[in-house]
């Protein structure tokens, strides 16, 4: 996925072409759901770790050939919860089937809508709906598939980011605006869930204040707050001042941090795809916890499984998303 934006003044372009379009803007927020798993004050929330995942799977793997070390090193992904990325066709079956799981475990998965149209602007991670329509059912099959059970969900990581890029342009930046309030608000309904809707990075967003108010379209207002990091490695210090800008902007939305893969930071003096496609010489972050010690952040979260590629990159590396043992390895080994 793309991690960087283009010109921020590009954005106001967007903006007069989403209000030409008739792009409606959302009334406000809703009250948080009741009894939502992870609310302030309500202590520690317990993350699901996914015992079938592909770390976990590495670890069994690395103990079958008697590789004790590595085995130890990506128990240090495999035991911590991860996020769950659903892009699935129909996603009702798969997101039951895990916060089922979770449910049964005593704890809360993270997951993550992918599937906007026009995904990651045909790069890495093409793909996603055919069209708006299809994107509709697809969300509302996502939340039914929550149900009742608790869950976190950050919708569509990078989508509001490319606003700025070609691929939604115009007329596309309305729909895409419009489609990101619908999966915020179709997903605030379920009763215990807690949604966040991506809001890029600390190099992706120059001037915080540039971003408020298409993220009032998306729906931030009817949403718990937002996420910001997501498969980046800015550092949580860098990511706090920039984050805390914006909240400042949307009247002090809380929001939630990856950290899964910024233990060392961004990778200095890179540049283009080599910024945020499978780096080298990063470490694990921050481990996943609601006690964050940060006013207005949830969480930091693990939301790029650490482990998974970042793309090809052009140098042979793993499709987005597939495990990438010897950069797990590092991230693991560099954490200290």
């Amino acid at each position: 996925m793309n991690r960087y934006g283009r010109a921020a003044g590009a954005l106001v372009l967007t903006l007069a072409a989403a209000a030409c379009a008739g792009d409606p803007t959302p009334s406000g927020g809703s009250p948080p759901p009741a009894g939502a798993t992870g609310s302030p004050g309500s202590g520690e929330t317990r993350f699901y770790v996914d015992p079938d995942g592909a770390a976990a799977q590495e670890v069994r793997r690395l103990q079958g050939e008697g590789r004790t070390g590595d085995a130890a090193l990506i128990r240090r992904i495999a035991d911590r919860p991860n996020a769950i990325w659903i892009g699935d066709p129909d996603p009702a079956a798969r997101v039951a089937a895990v916060t089922e799981k979770a449910r049964r475990a005593g704890q809360v998965p993270v997951l993550v809508a992918y599937h906007i149209p026009d995904r990651d602007c045909g790069r890495f991670s093409a793909g996603g709906a055919s069209n708006s329509g299809e994107y509709r059912t697809w969300i509302r099959r996502f939340a039914e598939g929550i149900g009742d059970r608790p869950a976190w969900v950050v919708v569509e990581p990078d989508a509001l980011a490319h606003i700025l890029d070609n691929c939604t342009r115009g007329g596309r930046a309305a729909e895409r605006l419009g489609l990101l309030r619908t999966a915020v608000e179709t997903l605030r309904r379920q009763p215990r869930a807690k949604v966040y809707l991506d809001a890029g990075n600390a190099g992706w967003i120059r001037n915080p204040a540039d971003w408020v108010e298409p993220m009032r379209r998306a729906g931030v207002a009817s949403a718990d707050g937002f996420a910001f990091n997501v498969s980046n490695f800015f550092t949580t210090e860098e990511s706090v001042a920039v984050a805390r800008r914006l909240s400042d902007g949307l009247g002090g939305a809380p929001y939630v941090i990856d950290t899964s893969r910024n233990g060392n930071g961004p990778l200095p003096g890179a540049q283009g795809d080599d910024m945020w496609c499978n780096p080298a010489g990063r470490a694990l972050g921050a481990e996943p916890t609601t006690r964050t010690g940060h006013e207005r952040v949830d969480a930091f979260l693990w939301i790029k499984r650490p482990g998974e590629s970042d793309g090809e990159c052009h140098r042979g590396e793993p499709r987005p998303g597939e495990w990438f043992p010897t950069y797990a390895l590092e991230l693991a080994r560099n954490a200290g």
